[in-house]
């Protein structure tokens, strides 16, 4: 009796000729098919299915959907006084999808943490690809005229797909976050994808479900597949973010 088998895609293949995900490997964590591409259809397919490519310079391309999921939901996010008090001295601002290709290009650099990065330059330009069709967006964070911070993701109707972020002053990749979770908070968008969890989101507030309560969302906030509009064009001040402090009584 053979045990369970990665399928392989062919550039070939339908965009959408992905195995079902409860077929990804318990060990890797979700690992599900390989091969394939990364064209705009491919990606998208993927991501409505909970689908994600993930993988290094001189491997095959990869494809994951792990169980249980990091998202974060609806009235989650977890903003600290300390946080609260630091952000309304801010002079920072948030600017939407003004400098996709800087916020890619700063999330692919080295960081002491880490060995390598997963955003080969074929990944790169996937997204800024996507980007360029309005499927790819990027949240930045900009003080003093320079960009200090951001995080890139794919919108899908409602679901919006967090990639990578990164930060260049203290507090900047919290702040992309604590963008979003307004959207969440306000109903615009339903759930904020994170993929796999990090102590950094846990302590934000990000939670585990499994993952067929991932996909059946996805199901709904996904529909009608189409890219989401962001209504911001022009600068937020950072505190315009915050909650209004509570009356003196």
């Amino acid at each position: 009796m053979s045990g369970p088998r990665v399928t392989w895609l062919s550039p070939g293949d339908p965009p959408d000729a992905f195995p079902p995900v409860e077929r990804a490997l318990r060990e890797p964590d979700g690992l599900l098919a390989a091969g394939g591409d990364l064209s705009p259809a491919r990606l998208i397919a993927a991501y409505r299915r909970g689908i994600f490519p993930w993988y290094e310079e001189g491997q095959p391309l990869l494809w994951w959907s792990p169980d249980p999921r990091c998202v974060f939901l609806p009235g989650a996010f977890h903003l600290s006084r300390r946080l609260q008090r630091d952000l309304r001295k801010s002079t920072a601002e948030v600017r939407i999808n003004t400098a996709f290709a800087e916020v890619i290009r700063s999330c692919a650099a080295p960081r002491a943490t880490q060995q390598g990065t997963w955003i080969t330059p074929a990944m790169a330009a996937a997204y800024e690809a996507l980007h360029a069709s309005g499927w790819a967006h990027s949240i930045e964070i900009w003080e003093a005229g320079a960009l200090t911070g951001g995080l890139y993701g794919i919108a899908i109707g409602r679901s919006f797909f967090g990639e990578s972020m990164f930060s260049r002053r203290s507090n900047a990749s919290k702040v992309t976050l604590l963008f979003l979770s307004g959207l969440l908070l306000d109903g615009t968008l339903g759930m904020l994808d994170c993929q796999v969890q990090s102590p950094h989101l846990m302590s934000l507030g990000a939670t585990m479900i499994p993952r067929a309560s991932f996909t059946a969302k996805l199901d709904t906030l996904c529909e009608p597949v189409r890219p989401f509009r962001f209504a911001v064009d022009t600068p937020i001040p950072v505190p315009v973010l915050l909650p209004a402090p509570p009356a003196p009584s």
